[in-house]
């Protein structure tokens, strides 16, 4: 048994008292993130490069102590709650930008650099990085990495993987290594490709290679109004069914907008059934063309209108709602729970009468806001955690339309990761062979259980003991590390 105070002062003596944290009130941050789960750490702490990562990770191996690896925290499938204690690794002082390459269209970044601070870097070079969660402003690359983080804009043109070349990691067995190259087609085994979407399992990133790519040179922003959801996801399959793929295809429900309209004032009619973003790029003359059709399929599918954004401000109103729309949701409950299941676009009618169906038998109130344009649904259970009973509800209705994603023909997630929330439902995609492969990938990496465990897999690395563990801890008394 090792006691938490000879941890922190190990831990301590490898990235520095100012680095480690310990006391309870500053644990309190970094025992949720965007899921209803919780758990505190023993101890947190925040290397500065690869070289401290690993001796941290060499020295947790030693003690059997569970890592956690965390980014700015955004998650939405718990992949950052430390499910079992012991050490928070966050990543939040490595945000250099080491190095940008305009001509090659590259650019090499630490993983706690925040998204959105890179594309603005890019943009001085007339670049961007694509994938643009709505979280941008505060996610950082590092968790883009571990979650294959998507976002509005990449649905012409993928997720974080598609857009990341190399990577340096430090292994669950606390090797420094690298993963990928800085050219665009790569030799061997993907190692990169099968760390990207990892969630934490398999190691931490320490420096990202990621393409760049050039900002278009036109911009067309439509707002299409519908009466009803079904109109509006009717229209979706027949956009793309005229054979456009738009820069983005976004839909937000009655509830949604009235929430943003009402916390944003960025000008979405608030009596409106549902809402269609719809934004085309590329060249002035095929964008203004494709715009042009794009409005002709939503008028042909019921739309009541369908503004055109007048200039760059409008714009970025109208994205800001978007963007925004789920904080705004507070206007309405107290706490949500965002759900993050992928659906065929043909299936995209019947699964959302679903929805609908699966909030009135629980007495829930659901908003919708989603990636329409490739199946992606984020379902918002609203609720009041204080009420007795509510978060137990949440998390049936939640399951159940997982269910009904997969009996669509759909996936578990299709940006947030499997994390803590659904490793329980791996099950339903997976047979057993399949998920004992998975798991054989984590011992390549040298995860022997303890590194970011209960994460993904079914009964992940552990977590069966995880009441005991709790009691004997209890029972150690405050200054014990079971």
């Amino acid at each position: 048994m090792t006691t938490r105070r000879e941890l922190v002062a190990a831990l301590q003596e490898i990235a520095g008292p100012r680095n480690v944290l310990w006391r309870r009130e500053d644990l309190l941050v970094y025992e949720f993130d965007g899921t209803v789960e919780t758990q505190m750490p023993d101890a947190v702490v925040l290397p500065a490069n690869a070289e401290e990562t690993a001796r941290v990770v060499q020295l947790c191996n030693r003690a059997r102590v569970p890592v956690t690896p965390r980014g700015a925290g955004t998650g939405l499938s718990g992949g950052a709650v430390p499910t079992r204690r012991g050490v928070v690794i966050a990543t939040a002082r490595m945000r250099e930008i080491f190095e940008l390459d305009p001509v090659n269209q590259v650019a090499m970044v630490g993983p706690g650099l925040a998204n959105i601070q890179l594309s603005e870097a890019a943009a001085v070079h007339g670049l961007f990085f694509a994938p643009d969660p709505s979280s941008q402003k505060a996610c950082t690359i590092g968790g883009n990495v571990a979650e294959n983080a998507g976002g509005p804009h990449c649905l012409a043109l993928g997720v974080t993987q598609n857009h990341v070349l190399g990577l340096e990691v430090v292994t669950a067995a606390g090797e420094i290594t690298w993963l990928g190259v800085r050219t665009q087609e790569p030799t061997g085994y993907d190692l990169r490709g099968a760390f990207i979407g990892s969630e934490g399992t398999l190691g931490i990133a320490t420096r990202v290679v990621v393409r760049l790519l050039p900002l278009p040179p036109s911009v067309v922003t439509l707002l299409a109004i519908f009466d009803s959801l079904e109109q509006a996801s009717e229209t979706v399959s027949a956009i793309i069914g005229a054979g456009m793929v738009p820069a983005a295809l976004e839909m937000m429900d009655r509830l949604t907008i009235k929430a943003a309209e009402a916390g944003l004032k960025c000008g979405y009619p608030p009596d409106a059934g549902a809402v269609l973003l719809i934004e085309l790029d590329g060249i002035a003359e095929l964008a203004s063309e494709q715009a042009a059709r794009a409005r002709e399929a939503c008028f042909a599918c019921g739309a009541t209108g369908v503004r055109v954004a007048r200039d760059p401000a409008e714009r970025a109103d109208l994205w800001r709602g978007r963007k925004h729309a789920i904080g705004a949701l507070g206007h309405i409950a107290p706490n949500y729970y965002i759900l993050d299941g992928v659906v065929p676009r043909s299936r995209l009618v019947d699964v959302m009468a679903r929805v609908t169906a699966i909030g009135a038998e629980y007495g829930l109130a659901i908003a919708n806001v989603f990636h329409a344009g490739d199946g992606n649904l984020h379902p918002c259970i609203l609720f009041d955690s204080r009420e007795p009973g509510a978060t137990e509800r949440v998390l049936k209705a939640g399951g159940a339309i997982m269910q009904a994603c997969v009996d669509a023909g759909g996936a578990l997630s299709g940006e947030h990761g499997i994390g803590y929330e659904k490793q329980r439902y791996m099950r339903w995609l997976y047979n057993d062979d399949d998920l004992e492969n998975m798991g054989r990938l984590r011992g390549v990496f040298g995860n022997a259980g303890d590194f970011n465990p209960c994460k993904v897999l079914p009964s992940g690395a552990g977590c069966g003991e995880l009441a005991r563990q709790q009691a004997a801890l209890r029972a150690a008394g405050p200054d014990a590390y079971v």
